[in-house]
């Protein structure tokens, strides 16, 4: 008993994953109950199957690991309804009616099952073999301790995945404007500095567009601020929709947005790049918008771009340039609406 109690101390201290407890817990429990099999089951109840996890065998049975079984047709749900669970007589009284023990033609059967703290059945720790075997109690306690650890590793994984996934929902709300799905003004200037960093290893520009939704206003105060969510969300979408592979899209904040890209490289013909880039984004926002049974035919928003050459401006510089660029722009588009006696392009 001391050199078992020895190896199942060091088991659970160096133990840093369900497989890594449980297979020298499977060998353990072969030492214990002289059974050719030992395994470990969890149980998918939304398929009501049953699937063996990690499996030691020794002799000529063999209980294959992955495969899974119907949990009806299990001896293991049989043994845990019935409260019976050790049996060396399967064959005659499970045998014909539980097709996996006639076919592996097993005659001595024990497990338990392995209960989370909360109640829930995760799964059963078994043993199986073909021939006869006794159960004394110690083996029994000693099955239903393995059971018992299994379950508080399982239960310490659940809990690290459940740590995981609320982070990442953290870090998603933290760098994502919840309007629209894009990146906010944090993650931006963060994806922002990445590239210029890679735009200097790489010797090439970056192009920044700063995108001001020109009449956003007036939308908003004909038709509600819902219908204004609906437009900004929509305009998120065929921004996204133009991005190529390291370009970004972002929203800034109110009706702006910005646009970032790798541009051409150090000496190339920037002012051609920074002028097709423009063009690109404003095409994107330009068109109709059908939003509910409301339809908007919108001109297009005032995009103001910067190429930014290899090692010139950070990040916050570049994107103060670029939303000056917007504003040049913008008091562009006015001054040929008033020259032209029209009250409002933008949208109709």
């Amino acid at each position: 008993m001391e050199p078992l109690l020895e190896q199942l101390s060091a088991t659970v201290t160096r133990a840093k994953s369900l497989e890594e407890l449980s297979r020298p817990l499977l060998d353990m429990l072969a030492a214990v109950t002289g059974m050719e099999s030992t395994y470990l089951t969890a149980i998918d109840w939304q398929r009501d199957l049953q699937h063996v996890l990690y499996a030691r065998n020794s002799g000529e049975m063999n209980i294959p690991e992955g495969i899974s079984v119907p949990w009806g047709h299990t001896l293991c749900k049989r043994a845990l309804d019935e409260e019976h669970l050790f049996a060396n007589d399967v064959d005659a009284r499970w045998g014909g009616d539980v097709p996996v023990a006639r076919d592996l033609h097993i005659h001595s059967y024990v497990s338990t099952p392995v209960r989370l703290a909360n109640g829930t059945l995760y799964g059963t720790l078994c043993a199986a073999s073909s021939a006869h075997h006794e159960m004394p109690a110690q083996a029994q306690r000693i099955l239903a301790l393995f059971a018992a650890l299994i379950a508080q590793q399982i239960e310490r994984e659940q809990l690290v995945h459940q740590l995981m996934e609320a982070n990442a929902r953290l870090s998603a709300y933290a760098s994502t404007d919840p309007l629209t799905g894009l990146p906010n003004r944090r993650a931006l200037q963060e994806a922002l500095t990445r590239l210029q960093e890679q735009g200097r290893r790489r010797g090439i520009a970056v192009l920044v567009a700063f995108v001001d939704l020109d009449g956003f206003k007036d939308i908003n105060d004909a038709h509600g601020h819902e219908v204004g969510d609906q437009f900004l969300r929509a305009v998120a979408e065929r921004l996204r929709a133009m991005l190529r592979a390291e370009d970004l899209a972002a929203r800034w904040g109110g009706d702006e947005f910005v646009v970032i890209a790798p541009g051409p490289e150090a000496g190339g013909a920037l002012a051609a790049a920074e002028s097709a880039f423009q063009q690109r984004v404003f095409e994107a926002t330009q068109g109709d918008y059908l939003l509910e049974a409301l339809r908007i035919a919108y001109a297009g928003a005032s995009v103001g771009v910067l190429g930014v050459a290899p090692g010139t401006l950070g990040a916050l510089q570049a994107l103060e340039a670029a939303d000056a660029a917007m504003y040049r722009v913008k008091k562009a588009r006015r001054q040929q609406r008033v020259a032209a006696g029209a009250v409002s392009t933008v949208i109709s």
